[in-house]
Parts: structure tokens; C-alpha cells; sequence
């Protein structure tokens, strides 16, 4: 087992100094990527503990095809208007749990991947049965909580609960485009704190770009069976926007006990399209488009308990 750990008394600091390569990258002068501050491939049984990470190039923490991880108490900050710099990204791993972290940075907090279009697709390795318990999240261009939109090997048996989210552009998003194929499945998101967020959800099948022309542009993504629940939002700009793909829709997008007090018009909080759901218990009123009254076909916590047993 692969342990990084310091006294809680005194974190470790690994500080990328990353102001150098977000001005390289701001000024179009890189021929190569930006390095992550920590990486791990096919790897498994990780203890990642008590770290502090700073100013990362890009991303900070980028686990790849690995499973058996388990990252917590962890602070990972960046300037808010670093470029594209993320904080945790599980790409096709599984038995994963992120708890007690506080991450602030300027794209996405924790986003799950699982691969890019017909890579992805051909190597089949979905992230799968992910924990994230009380996460702190913060990023004033990006998402706190991202799925996709490299999500082709699938996504699935995710459980979210006790997410704080402040001072953000979008609270949680779902992302994916034609051509990625692949699945975003079986998600519960409970016990969610949103403060100070311009977007609370956003569903999206319009995008990412592409790596080449070699993929499939009739491959067309699944995302249904996500359920968020138990959330109480103030100072929120807008509820949400819901677009699924045309003739390919999102379905069981299901929300509950949701309260967002709104600084904007009431009537334009929610925008639907190529969706379908359920909801109950949600303010503002969501489109009509999540009006089943019927919540049988919801994902819900004691379903993801029953496949965390498997």
C-alpha cells in the first residue's frame, strides 16, 4: 500500500508554483501539456492523508485505471482565476472515496472522467462505486462536482453526500457530447449546502470538443438514474439548466427536498430540454418536463448500498 500521509498537526505542502505555467498557457507559448502534481497509473490500495496542495499547473491530484483509494483530509487551493486548473480527477477508477477535503480552484473541484470518446469506449474501464463525504468545494469558472465530459468508459454506483458548495460559477454538472458514447448512471448526490453559486445543476449533451476525427459521432451517450437530494441553496443565481442530446434524452433525472432561494426572476429558474424525471418537494418548480409522479424508477441510496455489497 502506497501511503502519503503527515501529522494532522502540520500538513506536508507540495506547492506546484504553478503561476509560471498558467501564464504560458494563458499566452498560447506551450507546445506540451501541463503536469499534474500527482499522478498514479494502474496503481491500487492508496492512502493519500493530511497533504496540502498549492497552485497546481493543471490538475493536483489525477488518478488513472486505479482502484482501492482513499484520499482525505486533504486542502488543495489554486488562485480563482488560474486557467483550467482542477482539483481531484478519478478517471476509470473504482472503490474510490474522497472525505473530509476542502479543495478551491478555478475549474472543476472533483471531476470524474472515464475516458475520451473511442479510447475510451475500446478500453471499457468505467469509474465506478466512488464515495465523496464532506468535501468543502470552491471555483469561480468551473464546477464544484463535474461527471464527464470524458465519461465514454461509463460512469456509474456514485454516492455524494454532505457537499458544501460556496462562491462558485456551478454547483454540480453533468457533462457530455455525440460521439462520446459511454454511460453516466446510477448517481445519488444528498445533503447538499450551495452558497453564493451562480448555477446549482446544469445537465448538458452539448459538451467538450473532440482529440481527433476518429470518433463515432453516432455514439451517443446515456445519462439517466440520477437522483439529488436533501438541498438547501441561498444567493443562487439560477436553479438549473437540464438539456439532454436530441433524439437521445436524459431520463429519471430525479430531484427532491430541494429548496434555492433565487436572486433572479422565478420564472426563468429552470431550463428543460430532452429530459425526463421526477421531482417532489422542489423550489423553485422545476420545468415540467421532471412532472412523473411516480418515483419508482429513482436511484436511490438503498440501491447503491445493495451495489457497494457486489
Amino acid at each position: 500500500m502506497l501511503r502519503l500521509v503527515c501529522g494532522t498537526g502540520n500538513n506536508g505542502i507540495i506547492d506546484g508554483q504553478g503561476s509560471v505555467w498558467w501564464e504560458w498557457f494563458r499566452t498560447h507559448t506551450l507546445n506540451y501539456s501541463r503536469p499534474h502534481l500527482l499522478e498514479f497509473v494502474s496503481s491500487g490500495d492508496i492512502v493519500i492523508s493530511n497533504l496540502t496542495f498549492l497552485n497546481p499547473p493543471a490538475w493536483s491530484i489525477h488518478p488513472v485505471y486505479s482502484s482501492n483509494v482513499t484520499i482525505q483530509n486533504i486542502v488543495i487551493q489554486a488562485s480563482s482565476d488560474s486557467p483550467y486548473t482542477n482539483g481531484i480527477v478519478p478517471d476509470s477508477c473504482s472503490s474510490f472515496c474522497i472525505e473530509d477535503c476542502s479543495i478551491s480552484v478555478g475549474h472543476d473541484a472533483i471531476a470524474v472522467k472515464s475516458g475520451w470518446d473511442n479510447y475510451g469506449i475500446s478500453f471499457g474501464r468505467p469509474s465506478s462505486n466512488i464515495q465523496i463525504n464532506n468535501v468543502h468545494l470552491q471555483t469561480s469558472l468551473g464546477s464544484a462536482l463535474a461527471f464527464g465530459s470524458e465519461m465514454s468508459g461509463g460512469i456509474s454506483d456514485i454516492h455524494v453526500k454532505h457537499l458544501h458548495v460556496h462562491d462558485s460559477f456551478t454547483g454540480i454538472i453533468f457533462k457530455t457530447t455525440r460521439g462520446r458514447g459511454g454511460f453516466i448512471k446510477d448517481i445519488v448526490i444528498s445533503d447538499v449546502e450551495m452558497e453564493n453559486v451562480h448555477e446549482a445543476f446544469h445537465f448538458t449533451g452539448q459538451c467538450g470538443a473532440h482529440p481527433d476525427d476518429q470518433y463515432d459521432p453516432d455514439a451517443l451517450p446515456t445519462i439517466k438514474q440520477v437522483t439529488i437530494k436533501n438541498v438547501i441553496g441561498t444567493n443562487i443565481s439560477r436553479a438549473g439548466v437540464l438539456s439532454g442530446i436530441d433524439q437521445d434524452p436524459f431520463t429519471a433525472i430525479c430531484l427532491a427536498n430541494i429548496s434555492l432561494s433565487i436572486t433572479s426572476d422565478l420564472s426563468n429558474s429552470w431550463t428543460c430540454s430532452n429530459v425526463s424525471g421526477f421531482s417532489e418537494s422542489v423550489f423553485p418548480q422545476p420545468c415540467s418536463d421532471l412532472s412523473s409522479n411516480s418515483s419508482l424508477f429513482c436511484f436511490s441510496l438503498e440501491n447503491f448500498s445493495a451495489l457497494a455489497q457486489v
